[in-house]
């Protein structure tokens, strides 16, 4: 008799900075979408792909959902509200140490028109007491009839398992839609340009916020000379001191993300990278949709 195999789409929705991009990477095992303590790092919709034995996952790691400021943020919304009908089921993802707020409000009042099951994620709950955790989880309790509640901490890996598991149950019977050894539907162009974007992020730190796009240029394989991968990317900025900034002393700043992201990309591809920076200003780029289109945000996806 043959196994039964179940497969299924799984939007992962929140609050920006909940730790929905870190939940992914845990589950696929490898680093497909870029972490970063700033809120809104996530701004398409990455779908990460899990394939056991008996079941096959595909989750969807949307944008934070949040009040929009710009056109971008326009986009970011309303990818990650459109994910909600699309889907097998929902995983709601909040944050234990920030508890219930205004976001998380706006986001439950979306999940009421939603038909399949949704799941409330209780991250990081290695960071609070676990009498916080139960006054929260009896909260959540009274705002929604959730299908499970599980807790978990996304970065420490506790109950990720469990999690796994118990949305397994709520999987349709299917196909297998990937191949087993795929972990993303994203072109490899799209990964290491959101690779090379968290490490700005990261070194930037406050200086330079959400307002940078990358954009790969080129990518060759140069076998006849060399095994390495030749790739040159454009940082867009929207500021002429933002450019300074991720530039740096004498191009100090620019060389450590450049070291950074190689070793990440490195192991992406799993071979040697040689990765040629420029930074480009394109003043309010986030407000001029032509912009938009060719750094990947396109209306039509909305």
């Amino acid at each position: 008799m043959e196994k039964e195999f179940r497969s299924g789409f799984i939007s992962i929705i929140g609050r920006p900075n909940v730790g929905k991009s870190t939940l992914l990477n845990r589950f696929v095992g490898q680093k497909i979408a870029i972490m970063s303590d700033k809120p809104q790092t996530t701004r398409n919709r990455i779908q990460g792909v899990l394939t056991q034995d008996d079941a096959q996952f595909i989750f969807i790691d949307t944008p934070g959902i949040h009040k929009p400021k710009h056109k971008l943020g326009d986009f970011m919304v309303k990818t990650a509200e459109n994910t909600m009908n699309e889907v097998d089921a929902v995983m709601f993802m909040i944050n234990a140490e920030e508890g219930y707020g205004r976001g998380d409000q706006f986001i439950l009042e979306r999940l009421q028109k939603v038909d399949n099951p949704v799941f409330l994620v209780v991250n990081k709950i290695d960071k609070v007491h676990p009498d916080k955790l139960l006054e929260l989880i009896e909260l959540y309790k009274d705002k929604l009839d959730f299908a499970e509640i599980v807790p978990i901490s996304a970065l420490e890996g506790n109950n990720t398992a469990h999690l796994l598991e118990t949305l397994k149950g709520y999987l349709p019977e299917g196909p297998q839609y990937y191949p087993e050894d795929q972990v993303t539907d994203h072109p490899e162009r799209f990964v290491i340009s959101e690779l090379i974007r968290e490490k700005v992020l990261h070194l930037t730190r406050e200086e330079v916020p959400h307002s940078i796009a990358v954009v790969i240029e080129a990518i060759e394989n140069r076998h006849s000379t060399t095994e390495k991968v030749f790739i040159q990317a454009t940082i867009v900025t929207e500021r002429k001191s933002q450019k300074g900034i991720i530039i740096g002393k004498q191009g100090s700043m620019l060389k450590q993300v450049g070291k950074l992201a190689r070793r990440d990309i490195e192991m992406l591809l799993g071979s040697k990278v040689f990765l040629e920076l420029w930074v480009k200003v394109q003043p309010d780029w986030r407000n001029k949709q032509a912009q938009l289109n060719d750094y990947g945000f396109s209306r039509e996806e909305y």
